[in-house]
């Protein structure tokens, strides 16, 4: 059975035939992308902020310091909608408005909560190095007990969500596919450029393997 929307307030509306409310999409995507936007009102104010995210299970994991307004808005239960887009290409057509980009992307609404308990925020924020950097974590330094009570971690559920995928060539008209301009698609990808010691990096000191490789494998990156 085809997925359903959890609520009226994630139905896709605009090109429903680009949507979807799979879990699965929706996890892949949170997974691929490297950073989200998070949007709330603050102060009778919208307000859309960007922060790096994990994906555990069917919950969605922003973090920042204690003292930050929209980490401490959110854990307090503020209303809030999470959102991520990896683009794949752009797609290159023959008039104006048929150039386009071929893109996934997913949203999450719902109310976040404050993660407390020592035994579950250090997992989470090693989860996240993972995330950025694979095969990284053995190389650092322990969190401290202070360096954790200063951190604030927050978990949204993936539960009420749905997601938008475009793919495929410009949709020219019949008239213009005979005109001499070159159509198609170009993939995108993020890529790493050479890794960039700080200046207290010992003097011939390699470059760990988790950082040459960064990348591999991962789709949009």
């Amino acid at each position: 059975m085809k997925p359903t929307p959890a609520s009226e307030r994630v139905r896709i509306r605009r090109r429903p035939a680009r949507g979807s409310y799979d879990l699965d999409l929706v996890r892949s995507i949170f997974d691929d992308a490297l950073l989200c936007h998070v949007a709330l009102v603050d102060a009778g104010d919208p307000v859309v902020l960007p922060t790096l995210h994990v994906r555990i299970g069917d919950e969605l994991l922003i973090h920042g310091a204690r003292q930050n307004r929209m980490m401490t808005r959110v854990a307090a239960g503020a209303p809030v909608c999470v959102e991520a887009t990896v683009v794949d290409s752009l797609v290159l057509g023959r008039s104006v408005l048929q150039n386009s980009v071929n893109y996934r992307s997913a949203v999450v609404m719902g109310e976040g909560r404050a993660v407390e308990d020592p035994d579950e925020v250090l997992p989470r924020m090693h989860a996240l190095i993972d995330k950025w950097t694979p095969g990284r974590l053995p190389f650092l330094r322990p969190l401290t007990d202070a360096e954790l009570r200063s951190v604030l971690l927050v978990s949204v559920p993936i539960t009420e969500v749905s997601a938008k995928v475009r793919t495929g060539d410009a949709h020219d008209v019949d008239a213009d596919r005979s005109r001499p301009v070159w159509a198609g698609q170009l993939p995108l990808r993020v890529v790493a450029g050479a890794p960039v010691p700080d200046d207290h990096v010992p003097t011939g000191m390699p470059v760990p393997d988790h950082l040459v490789g960064w990348g591999e494998g991962r789709s949009g990156v």
